[in-house]
């Protein structure tokens, strides 16, 4: 007689429901599971997405993980919960006179003159339209550095906008005061607030090797390869066309990458077999990968079977193409290469930018002695029976 009881299943999801990230759980109609779930605080029942909700936040999901364990449920995780979700913010329709209009073409005219790429342009044009939507019916020559304050504080602090994207909107305000010399504006008041120094995610070798072997398509896994093993943004491989890859002389051209700058990045010996394969299987026609009818492939599909292969390969860190990046750059400090080499190779601009590397290398730091093992140490050498404890057992007071 078989005495195993199956435990319920439950799929765990995240989504965008009422302007907020939330965490809900679908399973089949269970009572004693629905009065669990009504006892913790904030878990909601919704006709809308037909499971049980509540906030995902880290308080939540504690709580979560210390009521809900696999001994007793059978949690399946969707892929959204591996990744970032964004709350999309509606914007109303801009409110802003013909004669502001006029001033705003004429400002992407400038900053097209000034050969900004199209991307830096359309931002700078929306946080300045922006701003000049919420100072309303001003006059533009009377715009002061409080008004850029105030557009801050009412806009800015209530979307949750990054550090990076408001020092995006004041660069925004700095160039349309060049173009506008006329508005009350102080350049050299207005500051950009410090970056924030947050250090890379990266992988060891040992987990990026699991994460190839994982993953079992072909074209995807070419493209995580060609990621890691040269260091590419995502991107510069959806943009990288056929005609760039020279095998013969295992270099690869990225034209017109980042602050428009060309490089030569070198192909991996080790990469050419996966390669070929790869060229012999999909034949594409133009670009390295494609999509549907030869079109470009896209960042999220990248993204998503990246994911996948993380479940599999039970890589638990946060994974993004752009950490296959770091890892590269990472691992070849660790394996000697300097500094500058590494700055070509990945098409930074500044040193500064490289330098960050150095903070995750291990190569130096798993030279330096830990205080404690140099304290055990001492003890053993001096011999002194008494004092010597091993740390896994109990130290009696």
């Amino acid at each position: 007689m078989n005495n195993t009881i199956s435990k319920t299943s439950v799929l765990l999801k995240k989504v965008v429901h009422r302007k907020e990230v939330q965490l809900v759980l679908f399973f089949q109609y269970n009572q004693t599971l629905i009065d669990k779930l009504k006892k913790i605080p904030g878990f909601k029942w919704s006709k809308t997405l037909r499971g049980w909700y509540i906030l995902y936040t880290n308080k939540n999901i504690a709580i979560f993980n210390k009521e809900f364990t696999k001994e007793e449920f059978d949690l399946k995780y969707h892929d959204s919960i591996y990744q970032k979700t964004k709350v999309k913010i509606v914007k109303k329709p801009r409110n802003i006179s013909e004669e502001n209009k006029t001033v705003l073409r004429d400002f992407v005219k400038y900053l097209k003159g000034r050969q900004y790429s199209e991307s830096t342009v359309k931002t700078y044009f929306t946080f300045t339209a922006d701003f000049i939507d919420y100072i309303k019916d001003k006059p533009l020559h009377e715009l002061n550095n409080r008004d850029v304050e105030k557009f801050t504080e009412d806009v800015f602090v209530p979307r949750k906008y990054s550090v990076s994207t408001y020092r995006q909107m004041i660069s925004a305000i700095k160039l349309f005061k060049e173009f506008y010399p006329t508005c009350a504006i102080d350049n050299l008041k207005l500051r950009r607030p410090h970056k924030s120094k947050i250090l890379p995610s990266v992988l060891s070798q040992e987990e990026v090797f699991d994460l190839l072997r994982s993953t079992k398509n072909l074209k995807h896994r070419a493209i995580l390869a060609l990621i890691y093993s040269s260091g590419l943004r995502v991107g510069e491989l959806i943009n990288l066309q056929l005609r760039h890859i020279d095998i013969d002389r295992r270099q690869v051209f990225i034209k017109n990458a980042k602050g428009r700058k060309d490089r030569y990045i070198v192909l991996a010996d080790s990469f050419l077999p996966l390669l070929q394969n790869y060229f012999f299987t999909y034949k594409p026609e133009l670009y390295f990968v494609e999509g549907v009818n030869s079109k470009k492939y896209t960042a999220s599909s990248i993204r998503k079977f990246l994911s996948r292969s993380c479940d599999i390969a039970k890589i638990t860190k946060r994974v993004t193409p752009h950490t296959l990046r770091h890892s590269y750059a990472t691992h070849l400090l660790e394996n000697g290469i300097g500094l500058r080499h590494i700055q070509e190779l990945l098409g930074h601009s500044k040193p500064e930018t490289t330098m960050i590397y150095t903070h995750v290398a291990k190569k130096d730091l798993l030279d330096v002695k830990s205080p404690l093992d140099t304290l055990l140490l001492s003890l053993t050498k001096n011999g002194k029976q008494e004092q010597k404890f091993l740390l896994s057992g109990n130290i009696n007071p």
